[in-house]
Formats: C-alpha cells, structure tokens, sequence
C-alpha cells in the first residue's frame, strides 16, 4: 500500500542518512565559493563569535574557525552533527533550533544556510536568530527560491516532462513536510520584519549540467528521498529515467534562485520588540 505523504511529513533532509556525504559533497561544491565571499564582506576576523545553524558537513563552521582564531569561537550546531570535524575553535553541538534554546545577545555573526525553507516554524526560528545576535551582529540567510528551473536541452519532450515531474514531486514532498521551496524571495522581507536592517540580498543562477556540483545535488536527491518521491507518486522505473537523463553529457538546466541575504541588527534595541510571526503569501 502506498504511504500517503502526510503519514511522514518529518524533516527531508536530515543528517543522518546513507546519501548525506554526498550531498555534503555537492552543496560544498556548489555554494561554498558563494557563502564564504559574501561571509568575508561581513568583515569577520579574529576575536568574533559566530553560530551557524544546520551546520551539514561543517564545511562553513570550518571556514568560520579559521577566521576567528585564535581568540574567536564558533558554534556549529546540527540535529545530528556526526559529519563535521573537531578542530580548535569550533564547538560542535547536538542541537534542534525549533525547541532548544540559544543564547541571546551572543553572536557577532549567525550563519543559516538551506535550514529554514524546511521548517514550518521558520519565521520563529528567525526570530530567535535576531535575538542570539549582539547589537551590530549580522545574519546571513541563504536559501532557494524554485519557481524557475527548466530544463533548457534534454534528448526529446518526454525526457524534458520527466525532469520536470521529478522536481515537482520533490517540492510537494517538502511541502508535505511544512517546508517551502520558494522561501528565498520571501527572505529579505522576513528579516526586516523581524527587526533587521541594511538587508543585503544577492540572487544566484547557474547551469545545471551532468557532473556539475548543482546537478549532482539534484541526482543525489533521488537517492536520499526515493521512499517519499514514490510514495508522492512516482514510479522506481521514472527514478531510473530521470537519473540517466542528469547523467547524460547532452543535458542542461537552469537551476533554481539561491537568494544569500544578510542583515544587521540595529546597534539600538529595535530587534528586542517581540517578533511576530506573519502570515506568508500564497506560494
């Protein structure tokens, strides 16, 4: 019998499967370049405190570490954080940002990046990541917008018809799950409702070609999530398809928006007025 997707609506991308080195491997490949130069623009060095949330593979706490050192420290926290490297400076915790606590006035700089799409409570969450900040501390959110992603060169219509069933399937599983697949247009105006100012953001789009880190991450994907994507209704032959077609040198697709956004809390204590949550649009 078919599982009905609200049976298991859960976190999608947890970190602790079988597919999560990969897809470590491909978000790196495919987004580190991005969210380490815009971190630098912040100005982050020696002697500050940073938290990232959803810390993943470690790959940015990393970077984070090396910046702060040697008087610096940085928080990486993870529901399960088994894949990131100790090292000194980096603090590594167990840790659920819906239900456990952060310390507040505590960051000179807080880091989410592809956390708070997943989550129905996304916009408390934030809240609580405005208030973790000290005064003159900045967030940097980043997150996908997929309300556009074609595929652009496929070998015939129905190959192009299957790529675009795949995506679609997908993001009705992460809106089974409370998530929302196109949070990344809505970031910049939920930061400054919550209490930030300068908000910053920068849209991204690329190619998604066979081999790339992009679409690797897209394969990777019908792996990590095959019991949900055939439990949403596709079918184990469609999976075969359509990662032969992400396979094929031919392919091509524009990937989808990844807005990186920052903001400041402002150095008076606008942000410690009580955060309420608002009604998002129609997605």
């Amino acid at each position: 019998m078919r599982q009905s997707l609200a049976d298991d609506p859960g976190y999608v991308f947890d970190n602790d499967r079988a597919h999560n080195e990969e897809q470590h491997r491909c978000l790196t490949g495919a987004y580190d370049a991005m969210t380490f130069q815009r971190l630098a623009e912040t100005g982050v060095t020696a002697g500050w405190h940073c938290l990232e949330i959803g810390c993943g593979g470690g790959s940015v706490a990393q970077w984070l570490a090396e910046r702060v050192a040697p008087t610096g420290r940085v928080l990486a926290t993870e529901l399960n954080p088994r894949h990131v490297p100790a090292r000194p400076g980096l603090v590594v915790e167990a840790h659920d940002v819906v239900t456990d606590p952060l310390p507040e006035a505590a960051f000179d700089l807080v880091v989410a990046r592809l956390v708070l799409q997943h989550l129905p409570e996304r916009l408390a969450v934030l809240g609580k990541l405005v208030r973790a900040l000290k005064p003159g501390g900045r967030l940097q959110i980043e997150e996908f917008d997929t309300a556009y992603e074609p595929p652009l060169l496929t070998p015939d219509e129905e190959s192009a018809r299957l790529y675009e069933t795949f995506l679609a399937t997908k993001y009705a599983v992460m809106r089974a799950g409370g998530g929302d697949p196109q949070w990344g247009r809505r970031v910049p105006a939920a930061m400054r409702a919550a209490g930030l100012v300068d908000i910053d953001p920068r849209p991204r789009v690329e190619l998604r070609t066979a081999g790339s880190p992009g679409l690797g991450l897209q394969l990777n994907h019908t792996y990590h999530l095959e019991d949900r994507l055939i439990a949403a209704g596709m079918t184990r032959p469609q999976l075969d398809r359509v990662r032969a077609l992400m396979r094929d040198p031919s392919f091509c697709a524009v990937s989808s928006v990844i807005y990186s956004v920052q903001g400041r809390r402002p150095q008076a204590d606008v942000a410690e007025r009580p955060v309420r949550p608002r009604r998002e649009g129609p997605r």
